[in-house]
C-alpha cells in the first residue's frame, strides 16, 4: 500500500516500465528537430490507463482493485513509429507495440473494468498503447515530425516479458513530471 497523502487530489495513471534495454533503444532515436522535446529515458512507460485528478480517499479502493487484477504475463514487442493526431501537425511522437499481445488488450480491460466498478469517470475511447518520445511544440515543422515517422516506420526494440504493471502519482512541476510509484502488482506466471 502507498504512504499517506494529504488531502490533494492525486493524479493518477497505469503504466508498464520497459527494461533498460528497451529504454536504451528509444533514448537513441532523439535527435534535433526544432520544438520537440524529447522524453527522458527515466520517463519512458507505457500508459495502461491514465485515471486523472482523484481524491486522496479514493487511493486504497483504487488499490484494492488493482491488486485484484489477474493475467498472466506476457512478452510484448516495442515497434512502429507513430504520431497524435495521426491526421494533422503531429503533438506527439510514438513508438507503439505493434499488433501486441492479446493479454495486453486483455490487462486494460480488467484494469478498466475494476476502475469504472468504483464510478471513476475514465475516458472509454479505444487504446493506442504506445511509449511516447516526444511533445512537438508549435514551431515544429510538420513535414520533419512526418519524416521521423516515416523513418522510423520499422523501428524495433527488444521484445520484453512484462510481469509487472504500477499505479504511478504524477506531480507536474515546472521542468516537467514527476511519476512516483504507489503500488506494483505482478502478473501470474505464464
Amino acid at each position: 500500500m502507498s504512504a499517506p497523502h494529504c488531502g490533494l487530489p492525486l493524479r493518477l495513471f497505469v503504466a508498464i516500465d520497459p527494461p533498460d534495454a528497451v529504454r536504451d533503444a528509444l533514448a537513441a532515436l532523439a535527435r534535433p528537430i526544432r520544438g520537440v522535446a524529447w522524453t527522458s529515458p527515466e520517463q519512458f512507460h507505457l500508459t495502461l490507463r491514465f485515471i486523472g485528478d482523484t481524491p486522496a480517499s479514493r487511493l486504497p479502493d483504487i488499490e484494492r482493485a488493482l491488486s485484484a487484477v489477474e493475467v498472466e504475463s506476457f512478452t510484448l514487442p516495442v515497434e512502429c513509429a507513430g504520431s497524435f493526431p495521426p491526421d494533422r501537425p503531429a503533438r506527439v511522437l510514438w513508438i507503439g507495440t505493434g499488433g501486441g499481445h492479446p493479454r495486453l488488450f486483455q490487462l486494460r480491460q480488467k484494469i478498466d473494468d475494476g476502475l469504472l466498478a468504483l464510478g471513476l469517470p475514465l475516458d472509454v475511447r479505444t487504446f493506442q498503447p504506445h511509449f511516447t518520445l516526444a511533445r512537438c511544440g508549435r514551431e515544429t515543422p510538420p513535414a520533419e515530425s512526418a519524416r521521423f515517422v516515416r523513418n522510423h516506420a520499422q523501428f524495433q526494440a527488444p521484445v520484453f516479458r512484462v510481469d509487472v504493471f504500477t499505479l504511478y502519482r504524477s506531480d507536474l512541476r515546472a521542468h516537467g513530471a514527476v511519476h512516483t510509484p504507489l503500488l506494483r502488482v505482478p502478473l501470474r506466471r505464464a
